[in-house]
């Protein structure tokens, strides 16, 4: 059963499956956010992802950044990303017309910020998560091993 079904810009539905929150700075040591605290950030969500999903393709969606005027510390100016990151494992139909709809899927891992824990859903996602270019990114997978034909062990 999905999380939820997600309508993307281009018209293609694709399922939720699997979704992981946490807090964007909920582990930020002493200092403040910036630029290069949110790269190690980012690039930390992104190995977690491909860990956890080593057999599906892995997209970022570039994170909105904010520049509060506040004072720029040693590191460079204060640069906020929104509060909540996502890894989410979507599925959708095969993207090969060949293939046998039932025993092939799609699919991609997606590494995105949003500002509230809420599960995206339906039309309500927000543009930049609706607007990965699923059929560049996502690859086709077999559900299973195709039957074995008489005879063959």
């Amino acid at each position: 059963m999905a999380l939820a079904r997600l309508t993307l810009a281009s018209g293609r539905s694709v399922v939720l499956a699997e979704l992981r929150l946490s807090s964007t700075y909920g582990e930020l040591p002493e200092g403040y956010p910036c630029r290069p605290v949110n790269e190690v950030r980012i690039q930390g969500l992104l190995r977690s992802a491909a860990h956890a999903y080593p057999t599906a393709p892995l997209h970022l969606v570039p994170p909105p950044r904010e520049y509060p005027d506040q004072y720029a510390g040693a590191h460079g100016p204060v640069e906020i990303l929104p509060a909540v990151a996502c890894v989410g494992a979507f599925r959708s139909t095969a993207l090969d017309p060949s293939h046998d709809p039932v025993l092939y899927r799609s699919r991609l891992t997606v590494v995105w910020f949003q500002s509230t824990t809420f599960v995206p859903s339906g039309c309500d996602a927000e543009e930049a998560l609706r607007d990965v270019a699923w059929d560049e990114l996502a690859q086709d997978h077999a559900l299973q091993d195709p039957p074995l034909t008489p005879g063959r062990r």
